[in-house]
């Protein structure tokens, strides 16, 4: 079972790095922010008619988190703004290894501290490794 997750991780990094490249292209066109707008805007159209099909029918649930789980909007916005502003800047695959890069320094943290009730996976020399090869691949792409 562990493969058919990791296979779906991968497919899913595959399609942010198209997505990249259509929400860049999107934002030269109708503007960044714009752009940003009407990406999040058919995704949210996609996922109303996803959830009112195969959802469990707990929409109205949101009331009742603890509203620091509602900020992953925000967070994502965020996410699909920026790629909008800097892939035409830097091209996708510059966008992507630093945001891969991003992703790695603060998913090491929320794993290692077990934040947002996540299991606790301990900071180790062989993800410090990893790390260090990551940031050197950043470098890598980034040097002219």
């Amino acid at each position: 079972m562990k493969w058919l997750w990791m296979t779906m991780a991968l497919a899913a990094g595959m399609a942010v790095s198209v997505q990249a490249g259509v929400n860049g292209g999107l934002g030269r066109r109708v503007g960044v922010l714009e752009g940003a707008f009407v990406s999040f805007f058919i995704g949210t159209i996609v996922l109303f008619f996803v959830q009112l099909f195969f959802g469990k029918g707990e929409l109205i649930a949101m009331f009742s988190v603890p509203k620091w789980q509602l900020t992953g909007g925000i967070l994502g916005a965020f996410y699909v703004f920026v790629m909008v502003l800097i892939v035409p800047k830097l091209g996708v695959a510059n966008s992507l290894v630093a945001v891969i890069a991003g992703q790695l320094v603060m998913s090491s943290l929320v794993d290692h501290f077990g934040l947002f009730g996540g299991q606790r996976i301990p900071f180790d020399w062989t993800r410090f490794a990893a790390m260090g090869f990551l940031f050197l691949a950043l470098w890598l792409f980034f040097r002219k």
